[in-house]
């Protein structure tokens, strides 16, 4: 003989931080407003910057490291991925 059994899932705790409200379903979306202007400015900076690895290649080549080359390379590595990170979220 079969028992039917009922399921009685307990209730969640409420949440640890009450002063703030729940979010609702928009909240939870990304903001997408983009800075198209501040974007246009990291992007020119990004290819001043690129404009000189050349030179500093053509004296690493003869023996020279500038001093400042590998602060320029980061540079460069942190405004494109900036500029990637804002334009696909």
């Amino acid at each position: 003989m079969a028992v039917a059994q009922s399921h009685h899932f307990p209730t969640p705790p409420p949440p640890l931080d009450q002063d703030k409200p729940a979010q609702s379903p928009s909240d939870a979306q990304p903001r997408l407003r983009i800075d198209y202007g501040k974007l246009q400015r990291e992007a020119d900076e990004l290819a001043r910057e690129a404009q000189t690895i050349p030179a500093d290649m053509a004296s690493v080549r003869q023996g020279m490291l500038p001093k400042d080359v590998i602060e320029k390379l980061k540079q460069i590595e942190k405004l494109s991925k900036r500029l990637r990170t804002e334009l696909n979220p």
